[in-house]
């Protein structure tokens, strides 16, 4: 693993959201190729179990819990400096929390949900970004994952403004790429279909939208956060070197039906 083009040996990657689903799983995938993570969500106690069960995982601890509230200010620049502090540097960021406090259509959508859904899924990625890219410019090397969403791709009738975060996340990525590019920083997006975390449960665990997915997708499920951890080893590491400003569909398929 050491040798393979797929390594994170000396990496420090920052993994929001990263106490369960999709952040958790990327964080033990990173963890297995190498990386030292730092585990970060709104509980401590979260964080603090998932850094114990990685550390379990491998031979030397490797993982570190550093809570932080994503739509806190001090606490983005709290988890970025601490992290600096244990670990000395930070090499690659995922931003990877997000959230939908809503569903349901734009008319009836409060202001205030509409605020805190892009202030939680843009504006902390946007803060996150500018608060680690000095160091990655200094060193001329660095990586920044967005996990946005298919729904970035398209409409929906019950997701609309979730879907414009997503969409918006992509942007960011592309922005970056084009603008921190010359100093070998790389910048990409993973746009996930259904995937069985607790965050979409309003969605599989509903049996006619859970239908209508599979029905419709290629491979006839949905997806698992492992299949979402490999793409985000891909872009952390010298596998995904000349990736850059891209959004890696992960969805079985079902944007191409």
């Amino acid at each position: 693993m050491e040798n393979s083009i797929f390594s994170l040996k000396n990496k420090v990657i920052v993994i929001t959201g990263s106490s369960k689903g999709i952040g958790k799983a990327i964080a033990q995938e990173c963890a297995n190729f190498g990386a030292k993570v730092v585990i970060s969500s709104r509980n401590l106690d979260a964080c603090q179990e998932t850094a114990k069960q990685i550390n379990q995982s491998q031979e030397n601890e490797v993982a570190i819990p550093i809570p932080a509230n994503i739509s806190n200010t001090a606490d983005l620049e709290h988890l970025v400096n601490q992290s600096n502090h244990m670990f000395g540097k930070i090499d690659v960021l995922i931003c990877n929390a997000a959230s939908n406090p809503y569903m349901g259509g734009m008319e009836g959508m409060p202001l205030e949900m509409f605020d805190k859904i892009m202030s939680n899924n843009v504006r902390s990625n946007h803060i996150l970004a500018n608060l680690v890219l000095p160091q990655m410019k200094e060193r001329k090397n660095g990586s920044i994952i967005i996990v946005s969403s298919i729904g970035g791709l398209r409409g929906s009738s019950i997701l609309g403004t979730y879907n414009m975060s997503k969409a918006a996340d992509i942007a960011m990525v592309k922005n970056i790429a084009v603008e921190f590019g010359p100093f070998n920083i790389r910048a990409n997006a993973i746009a996930p279909g259904l995937i069985k975390t607790d965050m979409a449960k309003a969605l599989w665990d509903n049996p006619k939208i859970l239908s209508t997915v599979t029905s419709s997708n290629p491979l006839r499920r949905i997806g698992e956060p492992l299949e979402i951890a490999g793409v985000a080893v891909l872009l952390a590491s010298n596998a995904g070197g000349y990736i850059n400003g891209e959004t890696i569909v992960v969805d079985g398929g079902s944007t191409v039906v």
